[in-house]
């Protein structure tokens, strides 16, 4: 080999060496927990402004119990249609009825909903 082919070779050696010392770890890494789904916006404890009764929005389920006595009065489910705005379908234990309703987060702390009969209701976040 002449010298210029083992400069030649000497430096592609280096090089790929230095290439190589910079993947390289200095240490142990830090694992990081796996991040968890944001909470949706909707989630938490919600009461119509009749004060009739409180309703719960937890993991895509729906339900709402009366605050007089305790009893469930709908259970459903609710899925987003985009970052303020949900679908809810739920059971009324009171009429034996399936209803539909969509509701839009005006703010953190109130959502107003439509019902599919047109009725309008307000909800707003349980505070405390």
């Amino acid at each position: 080999m002449t010298s210029t082919r083992k400069l030649a070779s000497l430096a592609t050696t280096l090089l790929c060496g230095v290439v190589l010392a910079g993947c390289m770890s200095s240490g142990p890494r830090e694992v990081l927990p796996p991040r968890e789904a944001a909470a949706s916006p909707f989630e938490g404890d919600w009461i119509g402004t009749d004060g009739v009764a409180l309703s719960s929005l937890r993991g895509g389920k729906f339900t709402s119990t009366s605050l007089k006595t305790g009893e469930t009065l709908t259970s459903g489910t609710y899925a987003m249609r985009g970052a303020n705005l949900i679908d809810l379908d739920f059971f009324s234990q009171k009429t034996g009825n399936n209803t539909k309703a969509t509701c839009l987060l005006a703010n953190r702390d109130q959502m107003n909903c439509t019902l599919a009969s047109g009725t309008q209701f307000i909800l707003s976040r349980k505070m405390g």
